[in-house]
């Protein structure tokens, strides 16, 4: 019996104690966890609306008129072009458009001193790699690096001109090839580039509609440096 007492008070004791041993321990404030900055994932895949204007000059081989005669070419020609198109990047490097292109070039000038005037309209499929120079791809601005290549056709007007005369003229459908290289500055919504465009066509003529003085115009190269401006839907 006085050990069952014995027990029963060192548990009276205990819980008596239990309070003042419990306030002897330091009260810590709670801790105020930081929100942390959204991951930036970069940018993601969307599409963009582009406009293009440059200026261009026009190189080609010899031109070969009335089946028989071949002249060379001592004058480039000289111009312009305006573009519109629409497109998509993946966000992380690669994009695709398709642009439609007025190329507006004159003044090519064969050995013996006819000219030759060309209106082309051009529709290319284009494929881009952007490089850009800090390292990511996220729209947050910056300088960046790209390059691409096209393929397509030109629905061609030419002219040759002797002296303020037309000696011949002609319209034709041609394949169309072009290179691209240049510069961008990424802006988020907006993106500017200038750079150079070189398009390739094998050949320039006119049409059974003009057979008296029939020609054709081989291996053409037209050198552009050009502006362009994208808009992104994000």
């Amino acid at each position: 019996m006085r050990k069952l007492k014995a027990v029963v008070m060192l548990a009276v004791a205990a819980l008596l104690a239990a309070p003042a041993y419990a306030a002897d321990y330091p009260q810590y404030p709670p801790i105020d966890i930081p929100d942390l900055p959204p991951v930036d994932y970069g940018l993601a895949g969307s599409f963009y609306l582009r406009g293009s204007v440059g200026g261009n000059g026009w190189w080609a081989k010899d031109a070969v008129y009335c089946n028989c005669a071949v002249t060379t070419f001592d004058t480039p020609g000289y111009g312009y072009s305006l573009g519109v198109g629409v497109g998509y990047e993946t966000g992380d490097g690669l994009r695709a458009d398709v642009t439609i292109d007025y190329l507006s070039n004159g003044g090519l000038t064969t050995a013996n001193g006819y000219k030759v005037n060309l209106r082309s309209g051009l529709a290319l499929a284009n494929i881009y790699y952007d490089i850009p120079l800090d390292g990511g791809y996220s729209a947050e601005g910056g300088f960046g690096l790209y390059v691409g290549a096209g393929l397509g056709v030109a629905k061609n007007y030419s002219e040759v001109m002797n002296g303020s005369s037309q000696y011949a003229w002609g319209h034709s459908l041609e394949g169309a090839a072009a290179l691209m290289a240049g510069v961008s500055y990424d802006m988020g919504n907006m993106v500017a580039d200038f750079g150079y465009r070189g398009i390739y066509m094998n050949k320039v003529m006119s049409q059974p509609a003009n057979l008296g003085n029939a020609y054709l115009i081989s291996d053409n190269f037209i050198h552009e440096v050009r502006g362009t401006m994208r808009y992104r839907f994000n």
